[in-house]
């Protein structure tokens, strides 16, 4: 048996603390590593902002994102809830496709939180996942309801954060 066919197993990356997509890059960077293929879809990010994006080009792995180039507080607007539903009918395509070895979702677990999509699709979506897909979910507001479906659960618990002493979002570090 080959080491893609022991893939196929569903992580959850939660919690109010830093750390979620920071961690399923570091697992894409183990994948890519071991001559696996890899591609994330982002939910809530605008495209070319964030820093992993020069990097996905170097290391030869694929970001897809769907935000639009502002922050949604409190309710979003119509245009936010259209770039959702938009990279969750991506997400689906991506997940049932078995052309990738690792799928990352990235803040997939916001748009649920602020009711942009619907955890009756993120259910569909994790029981129709290929096989041997590793699928990762990430962001605050993962509903517990998720977790019966997920093999890992890992909650980023804010201990600290530079923030409370009005230290805004730095480039290479948050961003």
């Amino acid at each position: 048996m080959s080491w893609k066919e022991k893939l196929g197993l569903v992580h959850i990356y939660t919690g109010n603390g830093k750390g979620k997509t920071t961690a399923a890059l570091g697992l894409a960077l183990r994948m890519l590593g071991s001559g696996g293929k890899v591609i994330i879809v982002q939910f809530l990010k605008a495209p070319k902002v964030y820093g992993e994006y020069e990097m996905a080009q170097k290391c030869g792995f694929t970001i897809e994102s769907y935000g639009l180039p502002k922050f949604v507080h409190g309710k979003p607007d119509e245009e936010d809830i259209k770039a959702a539903k938009k990279a969750l009918e991506r997400a689906k395509e991506v997940v049932k496709s078995g052309e990738w070895d690792l799928v990352i979702l990235d803040e997939i677990c916001v748009a649920l939180g602020f009711g942009m999509i619907s955890i009756e699709e993120v259910k569909e979506l994790i029981l129709n996942k290929a096989k041997n897909t590793e699928l990762v979910l990430t962001g605050r507001y993962c509903p517990e309801e998720l977790f019966e479906l997920a093999d890992y659960v890992t909650e980023m618990k804010e201990v600290k954060h530079p923030y409370q002493r009005g230290i805004l979002a730095r480039r290479g570090i948050e961003y």
